[in-house]
């Protein structure tokens, strides 16, 4: 999931839900929940390789996307702005992190730990701008955040250490999403522009491993075709997302975004059997207490609209 949930926080607010965008969304965070499925496909393969070949691949559909949405004048004049580009490559960070926590949680059977990650998230993201952009929280807010933080110690108590995984998660996210705030430049150009900065140092990497005999996009065509779909099913959803936002509230995408997560929890617990220990499902009932504080103004404030 990561880059392609800012869109929905530049994007106009809609004066309504339509039922195309409403669909358009369930479509794309049942996508984002199922990607467990298809990095499970390439397991096998080193979490650096596969994140270097999700860099590179992307890059290609994302210039797709900003050719046909006519914002190609919108990416060469960034690339002219210093301060500009300084901010991409911040941002690039971030999302490389984000990326390569949630391949190698997936290839370490650590899922359970990337949908808690995922959950917390947006509570991070009300910390952080609380903390950072001096926010002031409401009573609702500060309990979701207090009960979020609660798990995460009944997890590091649990674990001896802190859980890094469900941790790194939100935070790279939420440190991508905060400087996405401050950098004019709508969602799907800025992925473009990060996936061009990344794209030099992750081919050059690609090239490395193929020239020393350490790569493996060579060796059969289903690889390399699995691997090129890393980059599809980074920028695919994040075209569906990006139309998905013009057609509906973003109070709407605050509450469906959890459908991602939720999904991913499912796949990891039953599908791909990971272990669920009671110190986890005392973390993710306090996150999902938290959620429901959190939401809950949210839905009353819809109902009240429509009332209206």
């Amino acid at each position: 999931m990561s880059a392609e949930i800012t869109a929905a926080h530049e994007a106009p607010a809609p004066q309504g839900d339509s039922t195309k965008g409403f669909v358009l969304a369930f479509i794309v965070f049942m996508m984002w929940g199922v990607l467990p499925l298809y990095m499970k496909l390439v397991i096998d393969l080193p979490t650096d390789e596969i994140l270097a070949h999700r860099i590179v691949w992307s890059l290609p559909f994302a210039g797709a996307m900003v050719a046909y949405s006519g914002q190609s004048r919108t990416v060469t004049g960034v690339l002219r702005k210093p301060k500009m580009m300084g901010l991409v490559v911040l941002c690039s960070l971030f999302i490389t992190l984000n990326w390569g926590t949630y391949i190698y949680a997936v290839s370490t059977a650590q899922t359970v730990d990337a949908a808690l990650g995922y959950f917390i998230n947006p509570l991070f993201s009300v910390a952080l701008a609380a903390l950072i952009l001096r926010e002031k929280l409401g009573r609702g807010q500060m309990v979701a955040v207090v009960l979020a933080f609660a798990a995460v110690v009944i997890l590091t108590v649990e674990l001896g250490r802190l859980p890094l995984v469900a941790l790194a998660l939100p935070l790279s996210f939420g440190l991508y999403a905060f400087l996405h705030k401050v950098m004019p430049v709508e969602g799907t150009t800025a992925f473009t522009l990060e996936a061009m900065v990344l794209s030099g140092p992750a081919l050059g990497y690609i090239i490395y491993l193929e020239a020393t005999g350490a790569g493996h996009f060579l060796r059969s065509p289903v690889t390399a075709l699995l691997l090129i779909g890393c980059g599809a099913v980074t920028a695919i959803p994040l075209l569906i997302y990006a139309n998905a936002t013009k057609l509906l509230r973003l109070s709407t995408i605050g509450i469906m975004q959890y459908i991602a997560p939720s999904v991913i929890f499912l796949i990891a617990v039953l599908i791909f059997r990971e272990p669920l220990e009671p110190a986890k499902l005392a973390a993710f009932a306090l996150i999902w207490v938290a959620l429901v504080i959190y939401t809950a103004p949210m839905v009353r404030r819809r109902r009240k609209a429509s009332a209206e």
